[in-house]
């Protein structure tokens, strides 16, 4: 007979190891399925990988700059093998600690892929064998994966995905990035700050094009000051392989050019892993390679539900462990809140940093809001101009009438860590009067936040 489950969750990303985790703690006898490594792309091969990677970059930037500080080094280089063997020593501890929670929280993991075979019934296929499990609810946890264009495919040698960046073999002289979201710009920084000559290639008109205007406008700024040859309006046509290096063609404004670089990276989106899932016996409904879901994460077939990147956007991890939880507790028979997109924050960890959460400025008159701008300099700062880092900014926005935060962006150092200040004030449905009533600590890049909100009110201090 085949093993019984209250649930059982396919895919163990944040989203899938957070859902079993919350279902264990509320007396659900719950199972996952992992087909490779516990914790997902998130931990194994995108989030946190990426940011060992980008603290070796940091660090690298540092030693470059140390006479600014009144110190001294010479000779300074790096170990390609030993950066990536550092990151991946940093994913493989957190694959452990993954493995650690279930045994914590006494969830059972089955190795193998999975895939619905009928009502209730999961087959989960491991070197050819396949074998049955059952149970009363099922969550599909199983992520996405890099979106290639036509005819520009990833051969992991010449043409990379995020995958294949985070283990290059050899370091690229000249990298061309397709693609300037959080993860083309992320490996755009780490490539140049240990000195590639970095092409991104976007086909808006503008780096980061989810962000605020005028932040990522001061972000392109800084990258081209870096060296990064930024190409917005712009369209890669094709890439003609060649013996150590590629061949692209661009086009922009009707014309076109030919640039060569060692290497590609393509960083043009992602589409849902939603193939040999079952899902064609199934009333689910797919939407460009998406998971249709409601609310609660429930899916058109009585019993399954699907989180994380598999469906809706924004992708982000903290998106699919949060949209996890309210998806159990639901199931248990409990009373969560739907998830709130406006609250999620976004977070690019280049060199500057950007982070933002809620609306932008233009999406907030679009949507019919009188607005309050309130902006704050790093350059005004004392502990960034202590840092010697004093290049960005921090914007809010506000409803003219209610006094209501709808938005808050960033670009500069550490402003990843700063946003959550913020993504609170939104949660508690905070107004530019608490907000104003704050004590911030000094000296701290905090205080830019309070600042931001007193300019918007025209009661800035400190500029």
């Amino acid at each position: 007979m085949a093993d019984q489950y209250d649930l059982v969750v396919i895919g163990s990303g944040p989203g899938g190891y957070t859902a079993a985790i919350r279902a264990s703690q509320l007396g659900m006898k719950t199972a996952i399925v992992e087909r490779e490594l516990l914790g997902g792309i998130c931990l194994n091969w995108g989030c946190i990988p990426t940011k060992a990677l980008l603290r070796t970059a940091e660090v690298y930037h540092l030693m470059n700059h140390a006479k600014d500080f009144g110190l001294k080094a010479d000779g300074i280089s790096f170990d390609l093998e030993a950066v990536v063997k550092r990151s991946r020593g940093v994913s493989s501890q957190l694959n452990k600690g993954v493995e650690f929670l279930m045994k914590k929280n006494k969830v059972t993991v089955v190795t193998g892929e999975g895939k619905l075979a009928g009502k209730g019934k999961i087959a989960v296929t491991k070197d050819g064998k396949t074998t049955e499990i059952q149970a009363k609810n099922i969550i599909l946890a199983t992520g996405a994966r890099a979106r290639e264009l036509p005819g520009m495919e990833a051969d992991g040698e010449l043409i990379w995905t995020y995958r294949h960046a985070m283990v290059p073999k050899v370091f690229p002289k000249s990298l061309l990035v397709i693609g300037s979201g959080a993860i083309g710009i992320e490996f755009a920084s780490f490539f140049q700050t240990l000195g590639s000559k970095v092409t991104v290639v976007e086909v808006l008109d503008r780096v980061l094009p989810v962000e605020d205007a005028e932040i990522s406008g001061i972000a392109q700024k800084a990258f081209q000051k870096q060296g990064m040859d930024i190409r917005v309006k712009t369209m890669v046509k094709s890439l003609k392989k060649g013996a150590g290096n590629v061949t692209a063609t661009l086009e922009s404004n009707g014309k076109t050019e030919t640039i060569t670089v060692d290497r590609v990276i393509s960083a043009v989106g992602i589409v849902g892993n939603v193939e040999n899932l079952g899902l064609e016996n199934t009333k689910i409904k797919v939407d460009r390679t998406h998971v249709v879901i409601g609310p609660y994460g429930e899916t058109g077939e009585p019993g399954v539900y699907a989180i994380g990147d598999l469906c809706g956007p924004p992708w982000l991890a903290h998106k699919a462990g949060h949209e996890s939880v309210t998806c159990v507790e639901k199931i248990a028979g409990l009373h969560p809140h739907p998830l709130d997109v406006s609250r999620i924050p976004g977070c690019t960890y280049s060199h500057p940093q950007v982070a933002s959460v809620g609306l932008t400025e233009q999406a907030a008159k679009d949507k019919g809001h009188q607005v309050k701008v309130g902006r704050y300099p790093f350059v005004g700062n004392g502990k960034a101009i202590a840092l010697g880092d004093t290049n960005g900014l921090v914007k809010t926005v506000f409803d003219a009438k209610t006094g209501e935060l709808l938005g808050a962006h960033m670009v500069g150092a550490e402003v990843t860590e700063m946003i959550q200040g913020y993504v609170i004030a939104k949660g508690m449905e905070t107004t530019e009067a608490e907000l104003m009533e704050t004590i911030f600590p000094h000296p701290t890049l905090s205080e830019m936040m309070h600042e931001s909100v007193l300019d918007a009110y025209g009661r800035a201090i400190n500029i």
